[in-house]
């Protein structure tokens, strides 16, 4: 079985909304406004820390600086969120193979 997607670069667009780009070649743009309801995740709904995002490089999935992480494999698409809603999918493009 081969090893799923991870994210190699984070970039906020503004309000909710991250461009990520996978190691797979696949870059989405994502509004996570339906994702940031309850618990832990409403938090994010602060725009100045969901402008924290950044790449996590131990789990190589998108955190934030209060300690929150996305499953990398939701986001990618590969599956849905055990619970509550998943993100909004914008514009998605795959970036030429290296080589």
């Amino acid at each position: 079985m081969s090893e799923l997607p991870r994210i190699v670069d984070v970039e906020h667009l503004g309000g909710l909304a991250l461009r990520l780009t996978f190691d797979d070649g696949l870059v989405r743009d994502l509004d996570l406004d339906p994702m940031l309801r309850g618990g832990v995740l409403e938090a994010l709904r602060d725009t100045a820390l969901f402008a924290t995002a950044h790449v996590d490089e131990a789990a190589r999935t998108v955190a934030w600086t209060n300690g929150v992480d996305l499953d990398p494999d939701v986001l990618h698409g590969n599956y849905e969120p055990a619970t509550g809603a998943g993100p909004r999918v914008l514009p998605e493009r795959r970036l030429k193979p290296a080589g």
